[in-house]
């Protein structure tokens, strides 16, 4: 018997702080003018996409001791962003990156259960964490967390985030014209929570909110982070870039759940991906490699090189090959405050994989870094990407993708005018939103109130 066609989820992610937005074409807009934010918000509602995609940083990037500025310089704050398109969307939910390591839960929790509150319900909040003194210095507690217990404080921060939602489970809020506004449970509110990274009572300000608990996700492929996902979240984004390695990453992490009490249907998996489109699978292919190289300039090339190697390499050409000399393995590194930097844990080896795959295909270093630093990318007609977004998730690679445009904030429109009706056609995405919650929008289970609290 045939199962169901699935559902596909879309997310978009507006471009930020990272390579992939080519600031120098003449489309791209500021990623600070609120315009921006509001042009993507809306195309992302009007193709009917679950919810749009946040990033967040904490400090400016560094390389060789000054500010990466091949870059993205500077970010607005996330929550005044949400909050800010909260208010010209009606059913997108909008989900933020908060960091756990140098935020404290009581503040968190408060923010997101407004958010949820002044969105009706379609806050979603991705839980990433920060071991690197790096960013610390901005932060009191600056270099004092080893980074072996940053998902224990990840754990315990959404530990207790949960325990403040959960605490006016049983408070309503009760309006008589005669007394006024008063609490039916004056316990309402109440909280004590110890353990390894906190220790906080008192009681939490905000009522419970229209999800119960925003919606949570969190990024990483590590073991940690699998088993993080299993336990605690509803959705995971990941990078892998294949049928097969999106398979095996699919039926890893969703077999983690049953120990758990969780139900596969309760965690989706979302691969961050990028799209070109064509009217012919020439022109689209023809087009992602401009892209591409405009992505990824010389200048840039040697930035990529110099993250793996350590060490300075501006007096390499771009267009020449590798460096003979191998990584520098240090704790000390050039460069500071970025996520690439922890994906290399064996740069030697990682030098070595290089020098293969560059002496094999002829590669220069820029023509390297175009291959090894690209996303997951459907490239072709609409027709064709649409074929190929159905394929990986009716065949358990994913449940659906985070979306990344390569220009701000007008990426997405060419794909919500083209290939968002062939999937609609399909019958495997949404042609109106049937709920009002993100949760609703990801098929995901109500949070229940606490058992013997009344809500």
């Amino acid at each position: 018997m045939n199962r169901p066609r699935k559902q596909i989820h879309l997310a978009a992610h507006f471009p930020g702080v990272n390579n992939t937005t080519v600031w120098s074409d003449p489309d791209a807009g500021s990623h600070i003018d609120f315009k921006s934010f509001v042009h993507f918000a809306r195309t992302a509602e009007r193709a009917k996409f679950d919810f749009l995609f946040l990033a967040e940083g904490l400090r400016l990037r560094e390389q060789n001791g000054v500010i990466y500025d091949l870059d993205v310089m500077g970010r607005p704050d996330t929550f005044t962003i949400l909050a800010a398109v909260a208010a010209v969307t009606e059913r997108l939910g909008l989900a933020g990156t908060i960091n756990s390591t140098f935020n404290e839960p009581y503040e968190v929790a408060r923010q997101f259960a407004s958010l949820d509150h002044l969105s009706g319900g379609r806050a979603a909040w991705n839980v990433v964490t920060s071991w690197d003194e790096f960013t610390g210095e901005n932060f009191r507690r600056g270099g004092f967390l080893p980074q072996d217990k940053r998902y224990l404080r990840a754990k315990e921060f959404l530990a207790a985030a949960k325990e403040l939602w959960d605490s006016w489970s049983g408070g309503e809020i009760v309006a008589d014209a005669a007394s006024g506004t008063f609490l039916s449970d004056p316990d309402a509110g109440r909280f004590l929570i110890t353990s390894d990274q906190f220790d906080i009572g008192g009681r939490f300000s905000v009522p419970r909110s229209p999800q119960g608990h925003p919606v949570i996700l969190q990024a990483g492929d590590s073991e940690e982070g699998r088993e993080f996902a299993a336990s605690d979240a509803d959705a995971i984004f990941t990078r892998h870039g294949t049928l097969e390695a999106g398979r095996a990453f699919y039926s890893d992490v969703k077999s983690r759940l049953a120990k758990y009490g969780r139900s596969p249907e309760d965690l989706k998996i979302l691969p961050a991906a990028t799209f070109v489109l064509g009217e012919t699978d020439a022109e689209a292919h023809e087009k992602a490699d401009v892209i591409r190289h405009q992505q990824v300039s010389g200048q840039t090339a040697i930035k990529f090189l110099e993250q793996l190697w350590n060490r300075d390499l501006s007096a390499y050409d771009p267009d020449g090959p590798l460096p003979e000399i191998d990584p520098l393995v240090s704790e000390n590194h050039i460069s500071r405050g970025r996520a690439s930097v922890r994906q290399h844990r064996d740069p030697i080896t990682t030098a070595r994989e290089w020098r293969a795959l560059a002496e094999e295909k002829g590669l220069s270093i820029r023509e390297l870094m175009v291959q090894v630093t690209a996303r997951q990318s459907f490239v072709g007609t609409p027709a064709q990407v649409a074929d190929a977004l159905d394929e990986f998730v009716q065949t358990d690679a994913s449940d659906g993708f985070v979306l990344v445009p390569h220009i701000t904030p007008g990426g997405l429109d060419e794909f919500a005018d083209t290939v968002v009706p062939l999937l609609q056609e399909r019958g495997v995405f949404r042609t109106e939103y049937e709920g009002t919650t993100l949760r609703e929008h990801l098929g995901l289970r109500p949070v229940p109130a606490r058992e013997g609290v009344r809500s």
